[in-house]
């Protein structure tokens, strides 16, 4: 008996440190992973990350602006055409950022969904320089002499050279949806350390040159990319792009061993699934009396849902013992969720009305071919050498918003604390309105020098010639330019503030992406009004010119832009009627703080 006691009590020692060998090694590789993760990321990594975006931004924007005339020139595309092309191309490139954020978050990672960006983007960009290097890629007889007039037409595409070039823009698109809303947050990833005590402050910092590199690519593609495609052809002008996209992928993969690489988290579009059908499979059972029958998340903050769509509130009720499991987690999360998903759900819808009054003013900001062709008919020389190339108008609108920014954020809101002697800073709906007011005015006034434009075009009897240069200063288009760069700047940085301050942390990918989507949605929109508007006073057999006529001339680009002027002060009012139902905004104990000095610091 005692040697049956002694051989257990010998397999119990044995299994103890059996137990303790496992444990101090699950421990010691603990440590190890906590060390190797503590030995990447941090300052070296950022200029492989900001490259990666900025080549990529350098890149895409660089092809938009003088898109319209190769389509024309080398495709023999009409004005109309090739505008809906592009609209489409943006409309892409501006949804899939928002499906790269959710693969991200869910299941890829970060630099996973970046590489493969990556290297869409530089597939997409090859292709498109092949269009211009083999001649079979493209109609027959599209060689134009410059890249800046339009004096041939060439034959239509066919379907094999067309679904090439379509091909092109859709593997940009999709680069554009892995690099764009991961990069921001993959650069967060390698600085944020809660052990270190200036952690914010290097994450403010870091948010600040991420931005600035941002608006320094775009002007850089806008300047010298449209300069190289209009002094030295399409050859040059698209490989250059390519290269650039190549570089990017290069130093981004060459530092990989350097990353900090987070693991995806929780599927947020599974959550607000399964709150729709836990709400709607649970809508016959009454509201609870006791409060603790709403199942909340631990560790949550969220207690109680709120009373607004109280409808979804069904989805957290607890019917019985055997819902919740004994960590906490539901049995089956398409029968009940937690308070924290039905409210993140909640916000969500209830910023929809509001998000949607952003539209407008993305349409606007869409219209990148009229003002081209405009500048393309004046007369573009500063001096008598040199003169700005078409495309390159486009810059003034990134050079306001900038600097609009830089003396809002540094000097304005200072100024006006410094008066009122307290902090001021304005609301971030306001600014909105402020936006979408400036925008309608920028229309106006594009509609007015179209007006004179085209008066003068008429003098000069150049009514049949549109690729004529019109004796009118192409300076008179600036201020459109930077009424719009400002408008943008009062209205999509507010957005991007409202969404921030109004979502849960746990949904700051979709914050991120919400602008986006949103400029996806304005240029397909953007497509319909001017099919709608080709359609309607395109009436060829009395004699009567379209709106947007090839022929800019003889079309009338200023009721276009007198239409989107009064569409846009339209949208005004439903901004004023959505502001008013949605009601103050949680921007006290947001993430927008004031300072002492009354600066805003942006999100």
């Amino acid at each position: 008996m005692k040697k049956l006691e002694m051989e257990d009590s010998c397999e119990e020692l044995k299994k103890r440190e059996s137990r303790s060998e496992n444990e101090q090694k699950e421990t010691t590789k603990t440590i190890q992973i906590h060390r190797k993760t503590r030995s990447k990321g941090g300052l070296v990594t950022l200029p492989f990350v900001i490259a990666n975006e900025a080549l990529e931004r350098v890149s895409s924007f660089g092809l938009m602006p003088n898109m319209i005339l190769y389509l024309m020139k080398n495709y023999g595309m009409g004005m109309t055409q090739g505008q809906n092309l592009l609209f489409f191309w943006s409309a892409a490139t501006n949804f899939l950022p928002l499906l790269g954020a959710f693969l991200a978050d869910s299941y890829l990672g970060h630099f996973i969904t970046i590489a493969l960006g990556s290297l869409f983007s530089l597939s997409g960009t090859f292709v498109l320089w092949l269009t211009a290097m083999i001649e079979k890629l493209r109609p027959p007889a599209a060689a134009c002499s410059s890249a800046q007039s339009l004096p041939c037409k060439p034959a239509a595409a066919t379907p094999a050279q067309y679904f090439v070039l379509v091909s092109s823009f859709v593997l940009m698109s999709i680069g554009a949806g892995g690099i764009r809303p991961c990069s921001l947050p993959f650069g967060a990833d390698q600085l944020d350390r809660k052990d270190n005590p200036r952690n914010q402050r290097v994450l403010e910092s870091y948010f600040g040159w991420y931005y600035t590199s941002t608006a320094v690519s775009i002007l850089i593609a806008l300047t010298a990319v449209v300069y190289i495609q209009d002094h030295m052809g399409w050859k040059v002008g698209f490989g250059i792009p390519a290269v650039l996209m190549l570089l990017s992928v290069t130093l981004f993969l060459v530092a990989s061993p350097l990353y900090i690489k987070r693991r995806s988290s929780r599927n947020l579009l599974k959550s607000f699934l399964c709150v729709f059908v836990a709400a709607f499979k649970n809508r016959h059972l009454p509201f609870p009396s006791h409060l603790s029958l709403y199942h909340g998340s631990r560790g949550s903050e969220t207690i109680l849902p709120t009373h607004r769509l109280r409808f979804l509130n069904k989805a957290c009720i607890i019917k019985k013992g055997e819902d919740v499991k004994a960590n906490g987690l539901p049995t089956n999360p398409w029968d009940l969720c937690s308070v924290e998903q039905v409210e993140e759900l909640k916000a969500l819808i209830r910023v929809i009305p509001l998000w949607s009054t952003g539209i407008m003013i993305s349409i606007n900001m869409s219209q990148s071919a009229f003002p081209l062709l405009q500048a393309n008919s004046m007369d573009r020389h500063v001096t008598k050498r040199f003169q700005i190339p078409a495309g390159s108008f486009s810059m003034f609108t990134v050079i306001a918003l900038t600097l609009w920014v830089v003396l809002y954020d540094r000097a304005i809101l200072p100024l006006a604390s410094k008066i009122r002697g307290k902090p001021v800073h304005l609301r971030t709906k306001t600014r909105m309105g402020i936006g979408i007011f400036l925008s309608a005015m920028a229309m106006l006034y594009s509609g007015i020098i179209e007006h004179v434009r085209k008066r003068e075009a008429r003098k000069q009897g150049l009514l049949d010639n549109p690729q004529a240069i019109v004796a009118m200063s192409a300076m008179w288009l600036i201020p459109q330019h930077c009424l719009s760069g400002i408008a943008e700047a009062f209205n999509a940085i507010g957005q991007t503030e409202f969404y921030y301050s109004e979502l849960p942390k746990s949904m700051s990918s979709i914050a991120s992406s919400l602008f986006g989507l949103g400029m996806a949605v304005a240029n397909l929109l953007a497509s319909v009004i001017l099919s709608t508007v080709d359609h309607i006073t395109n009436e060829s057999a009395h004699g009567n010119e379209s709106w947007v006529s090839n022929n800019i001339n003889k079309g009338h680009y200023d009721y276009y832009y007198w239409l989107l002027t009064v569409l846009t002060l339209i949208n005004l009012m439903y901004f004023g009627v959505c502001s008013w139902i949605y009601g103050p905004c949680v921007e006290n104990g947001s993430r927008v703080s004031t300072d002492e000095e009354g600066d805003v610091n942006l999100p």
